[in-house]
C-alpha cells in the first residue's frame, strides 16, 4: 500500500508544480521574449571571446 500513498504524493506535487508555471516559464518570471534574446546574446558573445582567447596562444 505504501506504493499507492507514494504514487498520490507525486501526483500531488506534479499538479502544485504545474499550477505555478505555463509552458515551463515561471509566472514570476517577468522577462520578455526581447530582453531573453538580448540577454543569450551577451552570454553567446561572452563565450565566443573566452573560446576566442583560448585558441590563440598555440
Amino acid at each position: 500500500m505504501t506504493q499507492g500513498n507514494q504514487h498520490e504524493l507525486t501526483r500531488q506535487k506534479n499538479i502544485k508544480r504545474q499550477s505555478n508555471s505555463v509552458k515551463g516559464k515561471h509566472l514570476d518570471d517577468e522577462i520578455s521574449a526581447a530582453d531573453s534574446k538580448q540577454r543569450d546574446l551577451e552570454i553567446m558573445q561572452q563565450k565566443q571571446k573566452k573560446a576566442d582567447k583560448k585558441e590563440e596562444p598555440k
